[in-house]
Formats: C-alpha cells, sequence, structure tokens
C-alpha cells in the first residue's frame, strides 16, 4: 500500500483538499496531511469548495507534522506556494520527496463569493495536479 504525507504550513486547506482528492481517487492508499503551524481547525471555506464536489473533510483536524516524522512513506508531497512561504522540510524517512505548489486560498481577499472563487480555483487546480499524480504513481 502506498502511503502519501501532504505539507503545508497551516494544514488548513490545500493540503487537506489534497488528502480529500487522493482518498476520493484511490481507498487503497494510506493517505496523511499536516503542517508545521497547524492551524485550529480546517477552514470553512476548503470545507464549503470541497462538498461541492461530494468530498467530505469536515470532520479531518489540521495536524503538526511531528506526529508523522518516525513513520515510513512512498511519497512526502509539499504544496506550498514557493513563492510566498517557506515549505516544510520533512525529515523522517521518505523514498520520494516532491513539490506540487498552489496558492494559498486563505489569503484570498475580497467579498464573499470573491474570497469563495479563489477556493473553488485553487481545489481545481488541486484536483487537477494530484489527479495527474496518482496517475504516474
Amino acid at each position: 500500500m502506498t502511503k502519501i504525507l501532504i505539507l503545508c504550513t497551516g494544514n488548513s486547506c490545500r493540503s487537506q483538499m489534497a488528502e480529500g482528492f487522493l482518498k476520493s481517487f484511490d481507498s487503497n492508499l494510506t493517505v496523511e496531511s499536516a503542517g508545521t503551524e497547524p492551524a485550529t481547525q480546517v477552514n470553512p471555506n476548503a470545507v464549503k469548495a470541497m462538498a461541492e464536489l461530494g468530498i467530505d473533510i469536515s470532520q479531518n483536524k489540521p495536524k503538526l507534522v511531528d506526529q508523522f516524522i518516525n513513520q515510513e512513506w512512498d511519497y512526502v508531497i509539499t504544496v506550498c506556494d514557493n513563492a510566498k512561504e517557506t515549505c516544510p522540510a520533512f525529515l523522517g524517512k521518505v523514498r520520494h520527496r516532491l513539490h506540487i505548489g498552489f496558492e494559498d486560498p486563505a489569503d484570498a481577499k475580497g467579498t464573499p463569493e470573491e474570497v469563495m472563487a479563489v477556493f473553488r480555483k485553487v481545489r481545481d487546480e488541486i484536483k487537477g495536479r494530484f489527479s495527474k499524480f496518482i496517475k504516474e504513481i
């Protein structure tokens, strides 16, 4: 069974959406997500954006990366935006380290509709990139 760990800073938006998609693509995968500075909850807009596609991440909780450091992983994937933030480093045992960067939708400004549009855009980008990834492993 392939084990995948998805990392970002807050583990409240991008990594949670990526985890949700990967689990929906293949139930035989072991998928977890974590952050270096986990938020207190998954961003409600991320939950809403995923629910629009029938994927429920409402029960997910942000997790600290340290709890996964002593496990072996086939893939550790960072999803932070390289240009705007520092990606977390994972010091545990990993076969493949990948970076698939996305802008942080939590930084979106504007009306609720404009903010939600950014979440949908990032959600759809995550779906596309991870759909491609899953076909390549």
